[in-house]
């Protein structure tokens, strides 16, 4: 514990901007624990609060700034590979998505504090051509109150993470075998729960070429272009004779889907 800590208190500042910046730009960890450690140190006067707090937020501008900019050069492509890699795949773009259409740039602050999206939000704050500042302002605002609340607790809870710091120490090796399980037995569940849903979906799936087929016979099919209003904006092509029903506003308008024909539903 003394060389953990010791470690902490001359390396602090440089540890804690590296340990966000490296959650931020996609490394499976989390800066949970530190920014609390760092707070628990500046309570009991071995760091300076200011510098606990400074130091990662800008450790978390500066990989959110890479993200955007990539984002801004190449568009959906880099989004579609962020969320094809998450625990959520389904529906990591669309939640991105409806929560920059219902917050806009407020979503930034948001996002910090809902997982998966954290990292997600730049690239596509990129992609819809916001402004550099007005980018950095928001996404600044949202690193500020999540790494202030964290370090917060910490600074409050000071006296009380030591003693559980010295607890965990005293677990070893049987500390780090429970984490483990923990985070495996999620990603377990996780991806028992995708292919059951994926299951689910091919009872009722339809190829292109077989709705093709259907269209070329004159058959009548109502078919309802489900996108999110920013993909259909990004790409008006869809498919002959669809209704284009934005996914954000589907609880309203859900009765204007045609009831009297078979019914075939794209959202991508």
């Amino acid at each position: 514990m003394d060389r953990a800590l010791e470690f902490l208190v001359h390396h602090g500042y440089a540890v804690l901007a590296i340990w966000v910046f490296a959650e931020q730009f996609g490394f499976p960890i989390s800066s949970i624990p530190l920014l609390l450690a760092g707070g628990a140190l500046a309570g009991s006067g071995n760091l300076g609060l200011a510098g606990v707090v400074i130091f990662p937020i800008i450790g978390s501008l500066l990989a959110d700034s890479i993200w955007f900019e990539i984002g801004r050069r190449r568009g959906s492509r880099v989004l579609n590979l962020l969320c094809r890699i998450s625990l959520e795949p389904d529906s990591c773009v669309r939640n991105t998505e409806n929560l920059f259409a219902r917050r806009g740039s407020n979503a930034l602050v948001v996002a910090k504090f809902v997982p998966g999206l954290s990292m997600v939000a730049p690239p596509l704050a990129g992609m819809f051509g916001m402004r550099l500042t007005r980018f950095l302002m928001f996404d600044g605002a949202g690193a500020l109150a999540y790494i202030g609340v964290f370090v917060g607790l910490g600074y409050a809870f000071s006296h009380q993470l030591e003693a559980m710091a010295e607890i965990a120490l005293g677990l070893g090796v049987w500390l780090l075998v429970l984490l483990l399980g923990s985070l495996i037995s999620y990603i377990a569940w996780k991806y028992l729960q995708r292919r059951s849903f994926l299951r689910k979906l091919r009872i009722s799936r339809i190829t292109p070429e077989d709705l093709k087929r259907k269209i070329d016979a004159g058959e009548d099919v109502a078919i309802v272009d489900l996108r999110h209003s920013i993909d259909f904006e990004s790409d008006p092509n869809t498919i002959p004779g669809a209704f284009f029903l934005p996914s954000e506003e589907f609880e309203q308008r859900y009765t204007e889907i045609p009831r009297d024909r078979e019914l075939i539903l794209f959202c991508t």
